[in-house]
């Protein structure tokens, strides 16, 4: 912690949900995507028992949220720093494991949808490291576009945000370190 940075619990909250040194725009941005989305995916999912609902919810604010604090300078210094490697991208991808959640807990959402939107974010990880820096951002939008065209089918309507907010958060937010 440097000189004249807050100290409260709130800044330490702040820094582990958005990033240590998010300016107050960044937290204003990343934490109004993550309530809008929320609000938006309890809105899709009425009528569904109310663990679903309440699983929704959450995942709603880690990925809606996720995808904005990812796109942060903040976010960029914390997971883009020295000594980040691309086993460090790989495992972040890896421990997203919230379709399989939506599988356990959410009716209508099957394990095989689970592995398959799981399988492409990894796979499309895999292929935006596996390259050059100079391509690893067209293969992440490449791989992104394709994961979602393949995904569609696999999510009940009322989580067809799902895989392509989790696909932006993990592949274009989170690998691209500009």
């Amino acid at each position: 912690m440097t000189a004249g940075e807050p100290r409260g619990l709130g800044s330490r909250v702040n820094g582990l949900l958005v990033a240590p040194g998010a300016t107050g725009a960044e937290s204003l941005l990343a934490y109004t995507a993550a309530l809008t989305g929320t609000l938006v995916a309890v809105w899709q999912a009425d009528g569904l028992p109310a663990l679903a609902v309440v699983v929704i919810a959450v995942l709603a604010f880690d990925l809606f949220g996720g995808a904005t604090v990812n796109a942060t300078a903040a976010a960029k210094r914390r997971f883009h720093g020295p000594g980040r490697t691309r086993r460090h991208h790989l495992a972040f991808v890896a421990l997203h494991g919230q379709p399989f959640l939506l599988a356990l807990t959410v009716p209508g959402v099957g394990w095989g949808g689970a592995a398959l939107v799981y399988g492409l974010a990894l796979a499309g990880a895999v292929a935006a490291l596996a390259v050059p820096a100079d391509l690893r951002r067209p293969v992440a939008y490449a791989a992104t576009v394709l994961a979602i065209a393949v995904s569609c089918a696999a999510m009940p309507v009322a989580l067809a945000w799902f895989a392509p907010v989790l696909f932006v958060k993990l592949l274009l937010a989170h690998l691209l370190p500009e």
